[in-house]
């Protein structure tokens, strides 16, 4: 059987950035070739995603609401039921890296500073992610909050968020306002399947808010019939379960790109939206904006 990587910059991120997808699924492909297994592979390439600060994941993570906070999310799963995920951890380089050790515990998901603590006691030093692109992505954030301009991505976000800028909402430490994720599958060439995502979450939430990226079945899932990655709306996401209804798909013999192009469909076109899904039969990427994405097959 062939091996096959997909990697996937974001849902609305520039497609310039799909040379960095390459890169990652490169980066997959070696993990593969030194004998690593499908999820070693996924998780490669999602840490080097998180390593480009063009992204929003590790290194690049928006800046919520009070223009000091990061909190990430990252979650890994392989065809055998394997599953780990943080959320909300602050102030690591490569939260997928963390993520990746919880599949070695009890658990499934660590959160907020349990999880910081967690990496910490494994090694993973003290890392600031904020980037001078994020600070103005914030300011152009809070322009379109404050009703004072923004392009339409933005201003629509702010839109949805408004309603939950009163200070009766306000849970930062700083004073109240007036007023997109990296992910992989892998198939390897002994059929077993993976999928990672990362993410910086979403410049309008409250301190806490955690997307569908560590939420099993939402953003990734894995199992023997295939691998599922999504981005897009964490809300949205997550109350369609999305990556565990694509998989199901799959399950019940509907081809990936099929199942993809089903999967994007679920959501109405004001709502943005991509997958990666790889299949027994075939592999397909799909979204309904830009998505810097790469394939692999080999």
């Amino acid at each position: 059987m062939n091996y096959v990587i997909l990697t996937h910059g974001g849902v609305t991120a520039p497609q310039s950035g799909s040379e960095s997808c390459a890169r990652a699924a490169d980066e997959a492909r070696r993990a593969l070739d030194a004998g690593g297994e499908a999820l070693a592979a996924a998780i490669g390439a999602t840490a080097c995603l998180e390593d480009d600060p063009r992204f929003n994941a590790g290194t690049g993570s928006n800046l919520r609401l009070d223009g000091r906070t990061v909190e990430m999310d990252a979650a890994v799963m392989a065809s055998d039921g394997r599953f780990g995920a943080v959320a909300c951890i602050e102030r690591v380089k490569n939260p997928v890296l963390v993520a990746a050790k919880v599949v070695e515990t009890p658990h499934l998901l660590l959160a907020g500073a349990g999880a910081t603590a967690f990496a910490r006691q494994l090694g993973f030093p003290d890392h600031d992610p904020v980037t001078e692109e994020a600070r103005r992505k914030h300011d152009r954030a809070l322009a379109a909050l404050r009703g004072e301009g923004g392009d339409d991505e933005t201003t629509n976000d702010a839109a949805r968020f408004h309603a939950l800028t009163a200070t009766r909402f306000w849970n930062f430490d700083a004073e109240p306002i007036e007023c997109d994720t990296v992910g992989a599958v892998v198939r390897d060439t002994h059929g077993r399947f993976a999928a990672a995502a990362s993410t910086g979450g979403s410049t309008y939430s409250l301190r806490g808010r955690i997307g569908d990226v560590p939420l099993l079945g939402a953003g990734i899932y894995a199992g023997p019939h295939g691998a599922v990655a999504a981005t897009g709306v964490g809300e949205e996401i997550a109350r369609r379960f999305l990556a565990r209804t694509v998989y199901d798909w799959l399950a019940d013999g509907v081809a990936p790109a099929r199942a993809a192009q089903r999967g994007v469909a679920m959501f109405p076109d004001v709502l943005a939206v991509g997958v990666l899904v790889v299949g027994r039969s075939g592999q397909a990427i799909a979204s309904n904006r830009t998505m810097p994405s790469a394939q692999l097959v080999g």
